[in-house]
């Protein structure tokens, strides 16, 4: 399926008159409002091969029917969501699940989609049909010397996967650690695991970077090898410039305070990039900005203070990508929420008054710097968001588009009712 422009230009044209009316409400008051649509216009977010089916839980999955089967058909979907919101630019892969069979080909349909390719994204976390060796007790920390280069063997696969499409740069997230006390010398596990990514760092091409990525337990209970973002950073320093530590927003534990580590990677030069998702309780992969509205916004804005920083470009020099999982709602439907979010977020990041925050700092007035927050976050930004899509080309109202143009159902009648997505 292809969405027409002249269709959107057509549900655009029924919300104009009430759409100009909110934006010029709202940005009657905004003193930047330009610079910011300019902002959102050039911010990109990559989408995730794996997020474009029903998720699930080791309890169930439920198919919602018309899901992509094959990676040209992911493909067109992330094509879809670009067309809908103009700020889905990009497709992340995981490997094995979206091997491309024909690496021209797949990036000639891309590029006709309006779309490149960002991180890939490596799997030592499964065992896959026919791989010789088992990942069941670790893969780069594993006691097995074979296992570990298995391990290394793959992520160099994918490095060669992604240079054939034109990508730069390689997330590695380690499933591995232990479940029990006394399972693991975390020592060893840690020398093993540190030897293994300096074997795949090697491996780098001259313009790439790795994400190391880090989670504070599950699939293992005990101990992660890649615990924390104060782990990542020790692999990502001893690795060398071309490492850095990527940030998940639900891989914390509870209440960690992921700004003020965002904080500090940047100032360290070391945050590559960023999954974004939200949660209630774990790794919970759910719709941005649907639990903590509020965190996600004062996460921008340590963003948006360290990378202008240090001269950063906002929309190009670290990576941006959704990771989320669907259990009940259309993925589709959901990443177009997710995306609306991450927009909201970093336009009221940007309204935050930076010489005010600094003057209130400086004076210890803490009312005076909370009630400076709070005054950007609780701005309505929704209008000069849309505003922003619309000056791109797309929906005034993505999600309304896609429910009016009955794209699920479409979907469906292309590949069927029960047609299942690659991965898990």
């Amino acid at each position: 399926m292809q969405i027409e422009q002249s269709r959107i230009d057509e549900l655009n044209a029924q919300l104009a008159a009430g759409h100009k009316r909110n934006f010029e409400f709202h940005a009657a008051s905004l003193t930047n409002v330009e610079a910011v649509m300019d902002k959102l216009i050039a911010f990109q977010v990559a989408i995730p091969s794996w997020a474009l089916g029903a998720g699930g839980t080791r309890f169930g999955r439920f198919s919602i029917g018309g899901e992509p089967g094959n990676l040209e058909e992911k493909i067109e979907d992330v094509g879809l969501l670009h067309k809908l919101n103009q700020s889905s630019g990009a497709i992340s892969l995981h490997i094995p699940w979206d091997i491309p069979s024909d690496a021209a080909k797949i990036k000639a349909l891309a590029a006709h989609h309006g779309l490149v390719f960002d991180a890939m994204n490596s799997n030592t976390f499964q065992d896959q049909p026919g791989q010789k060796l088992s990942y069941k007790y670790g893969s780069l920390q594993n006691v097995d010397k074979g296992i570990r280069q298995q391990a290394v063997d793959h992520n160099l696969e994918v490095i060669k996967y992604g240079k054939e499409l034109g990508s730069n740069s390689l997330t590695v997230w380690l499933s591995d650690g232990s479940s029990f006390p006394g399972q693991l010398n975390f020592r060893k596990a840690f020398q093993n695991t540190l030897e293994g990514l300096q074997d795949i760092y090697a491996g780098l091409p001259e313009d790439w970077k790795v994400f190391v990525e880090y989670k504070a337990f599950e699939p293992n209970f005990y101990s992660m090898s890649v615990g924390d973002w104060g782990q990542s950073l020790l692999y990502a320093s001893k690795l060398g410039p071309k490492a850095y530590t990527l940030v998940d927003l639900g891989h914390h534990l509870p209440n960690a305070n992921i700004e003020q580590i965002v904080s500090l990677l940047l100032m360290e030069k070391k945050l590559g990039g960023f999954h974004f998702n939200d949660s209630k309780y774990g790794d919970d992969d759910l719709t941005v900005g649907s639990m903590r509205p509020y965190q996600l916004f004062l996460i921008f804005r340590e963003l948006v203070e360290g990378m202008d920083a240090r001269g950063m470009n906002h929309a190009k020099d670290l990576g941006w990508m959704i990771d989320a999982s669907h259990n009940i709602k259309d993925p589709l439907e959901d990443l177009l929420q997710s995306v609306e979010a991450i927009q909201i977020a970093y336009a009221q990041a940007l309204l935050v008054d930076d010489k005010a925050l600094d003057e209130a700092r400086e004076s210890n007035d803490v009312v005076r710097a909370q009630e400076i927050l709070q005054q950007a976050f609780r701005t309505d930004v929704r209008s000069v968001v849309a505003e922003a899509r619309r000056r791109s080309g797309a929906a005034i109202d993505p999600l309304g588009a896609y429910r009016a143009m009955k794209v699920r159902d479409t979907l469906i009648g292309e590949r069927g009712a029960v047609s299942k997505a690659t991965g898990l």
